[in-house]
């Protein structure tokens, strides 16, 4: 007898933290909210393309917001898995009291959590957005061109020749590469 198992359709992760943002840390305000509404519906939608693996880096602004999306979907797709692919053990040492309660109940929701480094030390942000990269089939990212590591992820995705769907933070133009 032969058993097959399937790897569950994976969906990563990439975007800005709040100084990248056009609205920073404001979250109440409406391109804040627009853009979480988006992240929610593009996920929904990942979920309806047959997509149950959802990885994130769990960094402040855009990683949380999509975080906080799926996890809310999943009180109506309880099939759905939510990865924390972080960095280091430290990721969160020197952020807002505020900001680290946040991060570790998210993590505490979480269905894996992978730590590509116990210890910070340089280029472990560029293996965790590898790691997320390699691991999916689809990724969206909140990119609107910035150089940064989100820029490199999102290359590393178009060499992979990934689906990929870009939200402009700023104008909220939705972009899909590699879609048939």
């Amino acid at each position: 007898m032969v058993i097959l198992i399937s790897n569950p359709k994976t969906c990563g992760f990439t975007g800005y933290r709040p100084s990248k943002l056009p609205f920073k840390y404001n979250e109440r305000s409406i391109p804040c909210v627009h853009l979480k509404l988006l992240l929610y519906t593009e996920t929904e939608a990942a979920i309806k393309d047959g997509y149950t693996r959802f990885i994130c880096g769990f960094a402040m602004g855009s990683d949380t917001y999509f975080a906080e999306a799926v996890i809310a979907l999943r009180e109506r797709y309880p099939e759905i898995t939510l990865e924390a692919a972080l960095p280091c053990e430290t990721q969160a040492d020197r952020w807002p009291e505020m900001d680290r309660d946040r991060y570790f109940k998210l993590l505490t929701q979480c269905d894996k959590e992978i730590y590509i480094s116990r210890q910070y030390h340089k280029g472990c942000y560029l293996e965790r957005n590898r790691y997320i990269v390699n691991a999916s089939q689809r990724l969206i990212a909140v990119y609107d061109g910035q150089f940064g590591g989100t820029m490199a992820t999102v290359n590393r995705a178009r060499v992979k020749k990934l689906e990929l769907v870009m939200i402009n933070p700023g104008t909220f133009q939705m972009t899909r590469e590699n879609f048939l």
